[in-house]
């Protein structure tokens, strides 16, 4: 399946190439997704399998991007997402009614993730499952509340990111300072006719057909089904406190939710963190247990 990939060659001239290359891959219509997956799962056919893989490249690309700034070469990174396209593909079954980009999503970041988890040492000395969605979330939160200044945060950052991610403001510090010196969305690709673009120009596409803004968008609804179903195992006490201190753009203080409920701050601290741990819990159960429908188990 993986004979017939673009080249990837090391350095900036070799991953330019390999991206103005992946470009000319057609994306494909629902129709045509769904017989060939249909053909490479029956049938096994390589030319079927290869242009599901070649159609998806660009997603992979796109992903690996949101991975620039963990001091690894974004070649490599991408060539870890396309063994998880190509994993994707041959587990993909098209008769459920999702599309495979989709599906691939999960396959894409789950190997790109292990990569750097292998390769980072930073974090083998610290593999929390707090610490590791701290690193990977450290900078998606980061620009939501516009923390793009270079060096150490400012107080009042590390508390908001600190209560958004469920860890300590100490490894909000931590991490953040690893992970400083983040590659610029402006750095420049020639491509081999001479022209001239940016990172964040390349994956530009002006057909209909954006499969990519497809699975966002799907990901995204499948995480907020999955929080709602989650929630469903606090009573409404717990539920008020969890959505006014976890949920809210502007959360609520334990002063406030004491006055509220005419308990102590200590208390409302105690059974907001209770309810973090219960969601947390069935979230990731939800998403275990989605992960093995979707691998054939």
């Amino acid at each position: 399946m993986a004979r017939n990939l673009p080249a990837l060659t090391g350095g900036e001239g070799g991953l330019s190439r390999y991206l103005n290359e992946i470009r000319k891959f057609p994306m494909l219509q629902p129709q045509e997704e769904y017989m060939l997956a249909k053909r490479y799962r029956e049938h096994e056919e390589p030319k079927a399998a290869e242009r599901l893989v070649n159609a998806h490249l660009r997603l992979v690309a796109k992903i690996a991007m949101g991975y620039r700034g963990y001091g690894l070469p974004l070649g490599e990174v991408i060539s870890e997402g396309n063994v998880g396209l190509m994993q994707a593909v041959k587990r993909f079954e098209p008769d459920k009614g999702f599309r495979l980009a989709t599906y691939a999503m999960w396959w894409i970041k789950a190997s790109i993730q292990e990569y750097i988890l292998r390769t980072w040492s930073l974090v083998k000395m610290g593999t929390t499952a707090n610490q590791k969605r701290l690193f990977f979330n450290l900078r998606r939160v980061k620009g939501k509340i516009q923390a793009f200044e270079d060096g150490d945060l400012r107080p009042d950052q590390v508390q908001q990111i600190a209560t958004t991610l469920g860890v300590t403001e100490k490894e909000v510090v931590s991490m953040n300072r690893r992970l400083s010196g983040d590659s610029s969305l402006n750095a420049p690709l020639r491509s081999s006719e001479g022209e001239s673009s940016e990172w964040q120009d390349w994956l530009v596409d002006d057909t209909e057909s954006q499969e990519a803004v497809l699975a966002e968008r799907e990901e995204y609804d499948v995480r907020r089904n999955m929080l709602k179903n989650a929630m469903g195992v606090l009573n409404e006490r717990e539920t008020r406190i969890f959505e006014a201190r976890r949920l809210s753009e502007s959360p609520i203080t334990l002063e406030e939710l004491s006055t509220e409920f005419g308990v102590s701050r200590e208390r409302v601290r105690q059974i907001e963190v209770r309810a973090f741990e219960k969601v947390q819990k069935a979230v990731q159960e939800s998403a275990m247990a989605m992960a093995d429908h979707q691998a054939g188990a």
